[in-house]
């Protein structure tokens, strides 16, 4: 059983990150275009097609620690009126749209959850497939709002601070050259405390989890009013 249920897992989680990925990425290019800068566009990432965005070891730690990264959007902020504030626009995009992503497919999941509860026949593992998949879509969609606003880098909330950072202390120093070795050990930390079940080292997962319950209450409860 515990097999079984890992292989629904781990093809839910990969069907979610169809949809999830994608839209983060495509949003950054979206704006990005809109805003002057055509380097996404002419390099083919002003797209929904999953495979143009996806990072092999990203996406193995999306499949395995359920939070991972795509390959960047390429960018370039002198083609931009205003590099700043319109940096800090494309920055935001793709945050903003998995947070959007994540409202839509609340209603979603409760929705499709029902219908299959009140099926005439049981669909097994296939319908377990089709509620976990809505699930994680709302679940990682929300994960990723939280993971890429941590201000390291290469994640859209250290390009914020760049944004707005004028003065590149030691501070910001530390958070550019050394922001994905931070990462990487936290990802390493969630590699190692699942595999020997030691909780307590799992940094990055127990903050993704207190912050996405957080941000789901406001969400959950508007959509409680209506179903």
């Amino acid at each position: 059983m515990e097999i079984a249920y890992k292989i629904i897992d781990y093809t839910s989680v990969f069907l979610a990150l169809l949809l999830v990925l994608p839209v983060h990425e495509f949003a950054h290019a979206f704006v990005a275009d809109r805003l002057g800068d055509k380097t996404a566009r002419l390099s083919g990432r002003l797209t929904l097609h999953p495979i143009k965005h996806f990072d092999i070891y990203g996406l193995i730690c999306m499949l395995l620690v359920h939070f991972g990264w795509a390959k960047p959007v390429p960018v370039n902020p002198y083609n931009f009126k205003n590099p700043r504030r319109d940096m800090f626009f494309v920055s935001i995009a793709g945050v903003l749209a998995n947070l959007i992503l994540a409202f839509i497919f609340c209603p979603l999941f409760y929705l499709v959850q029902y219908l299959l509860t009140i099926l005439p026949f049981s669909l097994g593992a296939f319908g377990n497939i089709i509620i976990y998949t809505f699930y994680y879509v709302y679940w990682l969609s929300l994960a990723f709002f939280v993971f890429n606003l941590l201000p390291f880098y290469p994640l859209d909330g250290f390009r914020v601070i760049d944004c707005f950072n004028r003065k590149h202390g030691k501070v910001y120093r530390f958070l550019r050259d050394y922001g994905q070795y931070v990462l990487l050990t936290l990802v390493a930390l969630s590699f190692i405390a699942d595999f020997l079940n030691i909780r307590y080292i799992n940094i990055l997962g127990y903050y993704l989890e207190t912050v996405v319950g957080y941000l789901s209450y406001p969400i959950v409860a508007f959509w409680g009013l209506f179903i």
